[in-house]
């Protein structure tokens, strides 16, 4: 029986173990577990997404302080047209957060940042830009383009002097999606060097409507390859969402998959950037507890854990410090919806408003307070011990990247206790 170990992701010359570990943000796909992947020889994403947080976390810069400083007299106010980012800021934390990490690889794996190309930030295009060519710049291996496909972003990048020496991807859930962004690159005479295919059982946002039980990642994968085969282009298909196991991993290898995309098995990771209590809710949680709902503020179904305490707060929007949902008039979702709420209730206190059909993004993101996960979370109490305290004993990113590398049968290797 054939195990993950016996394919081999090809980008041209250089060969990887065909495991990429998926970018969570914000800053939950660390820069510490994207080099352990790529220290295995695999591939490992670190997230752009609120950069500026991340960069004060790691680095003690004070980008997120010097932006409520400029904007505080704002608020109060509803209107958030006037937030905007400064573009310089941006590709400074970029270049920080890419660059250290690239310092720090070592191995012959790689490591990309997953570009969440929803975070509009008042200025979709201009800050999408700063962002994409920021990473360049610092030496990223490569770019995956996720969290809604922008069809012109390889035009963004087409003047850098990396644009066709870094590896490009992105991420679809559909055939359309795919020819729709193709068409649009062809005078660029640039293909994607990767196409993430993600399923309906991915964690966190979807690229489905909320009829997402009605497709099926293996459907997709072969529509996808079926119309490359037609069109006679050769692009690595990396299937995503639901690959639980080493031995679901094969499956798609065999049939002619370049490599997997994983991510909810690494959330439980000692490398992941979850607090350990919040691993904890992760092991603990049944199959009931794991729904799609529709309180994101960027419009597209969201799957998460019931218990987030994201659900049903009613805090401030964070704009002037935060902002990164902010379309290009300033406007958000949550915002309308939580001024909703005030005036139906002009008498409650701050802590007595609940917003019911939308969540803060930013804010709950940054805090850890937005449990989003895969649909196989409620499996992760089979993957490790549960400790005489009732704890489960968290992983380290090696164990699980070997687990998939090397297991069988779907069999699951527990760690050795502590």
């Amino acid at each position: 029986m054939k195990r993950v170990d016996d394919f081999r992701l090809k980008f041209g010359k250089k060969e990887l173990v065909p495991i990429m570990i998926g970018g969570m943000g914000v800053d939950i796909s660390t820069a510490a577990l994207a080099l352990e992947a790529a220290r295995l020889g695999g591939v490992g994403h670190i997230s752009d997404a609120m950069i500026l947080d991340v960069s004060d976390r790691r680095f003690d810069t004070e980008f997120v302080k010097e932006k409520t400083k400029i904007y505080k007299h704002n608020i109060l106010n509803s209107d958030k047209s006037e937030v905007l980012f400064n573009l310089g800021r941006v590709a400074e934390a970029t270049k920080l957060h890419v660059g250290k990490t690239m310092e720090a690889k070592q191995g012959d794996g790689m490591v990309f940042v997953n570009c969440m190309e929803k975070l509009s930030m008042n200025a979709p295009r201009d800050t999408l830009q700063v962002r994409l060519n920021a990473a360049l710049d610092a030496g990223i291996d490569g770019i995956t383009l996720s969290a809604g496909l922008h069809l012109g972003s390889f035009a963004l990048m087409a003047d850098n002097p990396r644009f066709r020496d870094a590896k490009l991807g992105i991420i679809v859930s559909s055939v359309r999606a795919l020819q729709l962004f193709l068409r649009k690159t062809a005078k660029l005479n640039r293909l994607p060097d990767f196409v993430v295919i993600e399923g309906p059982l991915a964690g966190g946002h979807l690229g489905f409507g909320m009829d997402w039980a009605q497709y099926d990642l293996a459907t997709i994968v072969a529509e996808i390859a079926a119309y490359l085969k037609k069109e006679q282009l050769d692009i690595p298909l990396i299937p995503a969402g639901g690959i639980f196991t080493g031995t679901d991993a094969v499956e798609f290898l065999e049939k002619g998959a370049a490599a997997v995309q994983v991510a909810t098995r690494f959330t439980v990771a000692k490398e992941c950037g979850l607090p350990d209590k919040v691993k904890q809710e992760y092991f603990t949680a049944r199959e009931e507890n794991i729904v799609v709902n529709t309180v994101s503020p960027t419009g597209y179904p969201m799957r998460m854990l019931t218990s987030t305490p994201a659900l049903g707060s009613g805090i401030r929007p964070n704009c002037e410090s935060y902002g990164y949902i902010l379309d290009g008039t300033g406007s958000c979702s949550y915002i309308d919806a939580y001024n909703a709420q005030v005036a139906l209730h002009p008498n409650a206190k701050a802590s007595e408003i609940s917003v019911p059909d939308k969540i803060c993004m930013c804010t709950h993101m940054r805090n850890y307070h937005c449990w989003t996960c895969g649909s196989t979370t409620n499996r992760l109490k089979d993957t490790t011990n549960q400790l005489p305290d009732g704890t489960y004993q968290i992983l380290s990113a090696e164990h699980i990247f070997k687990d998939y590398q090397f297991s069988v049968n779907h069999e699951i290797a527990l760690p050795p206790l502590p």
